[in-house]
């Protein structure tokens, strides 16, 4: 794949012009899409955080995005906008029910932004999001059921069940914190053990910098390490590769996706990734449907492209729900 994903009319197609907004904890990525599916001003600007009033203080700022996005293409005029989140999201309410790094708790996001841009909001969680940009646009096109993994500090999912996106009420997709070892190490979230404190490019780093005390600057580093004879980084890589392989087992059993797409940082390791993980899952795999292992496409993008697809296809929505000859 060549140029930018999502700078490549060739992704999104014509539709409704909308804006999208995909907020991260420290950077919100921000765009206009005009009909032609050319995505304008792409650009990344701090989230602005505030203990008093987050929700508030962040549908505001995307409100004044929206303005410069609008000032900076004149001709092209919004009919819907996208907002994806982190955390835990109810999408068919539109409330962020909790984000640790953003700071709300049942924070109705879609009704405030509503208010403050003007225009009807789809509402939703950013690696959902990023998971049906992937569906629809990327690696995973073709498919069906689809486990999307994104694996960097932490480790998010997102799963597609019969060609649509699965939320479990905003509780669906959190294979990062699924148990990998009981006798393991405490994670953020409070439990033990969870997969994301093994297999993470964050924990990787960690656990290196715990075992040997030598700090390193990702989990590149450590997979560098282990290629030289390291051994210590060798067990690490292995262990971060096993615990992977056994998730995927168990949601193989469980689910039956016919591919598992994974991107995030790890995922650049490319072969020394891909190929222990595969080889390792035949083995822990006997009659089950074994899924496709494939890299991401999208990369970065993927969030912010599966944003603009969700303010489209509510558009749409609305459209077709329109009553011929008078507004809703």
């Amino acid at each position: 794949m060549t140029g930018h994903p999502a700078t490549d009319a060739t992704r999104l197609g014509s539709g409704d012009a909308v804006l999208a907004f995909d907020v991260g904890g420290t950077d919100t990525k921000s765009a206009l899409v005009d009909a032609s599916g050319r995505v304008l001003g792409l650009r990344r600007t701090p989230t602005p955080l505030d203990a008093a009033d987050p929700a508030g203080t962040i549908v505001t700022s995307l409100a004044v995005l929206a303005r410069e996005h609008l000032e900076a293409s004149p001709g092209v005029t919004p009919v819907a906008a996208g907002i994806s989140v982190p955390g835990l999201v109810d999408e068919v309410d539109g409330v962020g029910m909790f984000a640790s790094n953003l700071g709300w708790r049942d924070a109705p996001i879609r009704s405030l932004a509503e208010a403050a841009l003007g225009l009807p909001v789809a509402f939703g969680h950013d690696v959902r999001a990023a998971g049906d940009a992937e569906h629809r646009l990327g690696a995973a096109r073709g498919f069906g059921d689809v486990v999307v993994l994104a694996i960097g500090t932490g480790i998010a999912s997102a799963l597609v069940l019969n060609g649509h996106p699965y939320a479990g009420g905003g509780f669906a997709g959190e294979v990062g914190h699924s148990l990998a070892d009981p006798l393991g190490d405490r994670c953020p979230c409070g439990a033990i053990g969870c997969l994301e404190t093994i297999a993470s490019a964050g924990a990787i780093a960690r656990r290196y910098a715990a075992a040997t005390g030598t700090p390193v600057g990702g989990a590149r580093q450590v997979l560098e390490a282990a290629a030289s004879g390291d051994a210590i980084a060798r067990r690490l890589w292995d262990d971060a590769v096993e615990a992977l392989a056994e998730a995927i087992a168990r949601l193989v059993a469980t689910l039956a996706p016919e591919a598992v797409v994974i991107g995030g940082g790890l995922s650049q390791a490319g072969p020394a990734l891909f190929e222990p993980l595969g080889a390792r899952l035949d083995t822990l795999l006997s009659f089950h449907r074994r899924p496709a292992l494939i890299h991401a496409e999208l990369g970065d993008d993927a969030g912010l492209l599966g944003t603009a697809l969700s303010a489209r296809d509510l558009a749409a929505a609305r459209t077709t729900a329109q009553p011929i000859g008078g507004a809703l």
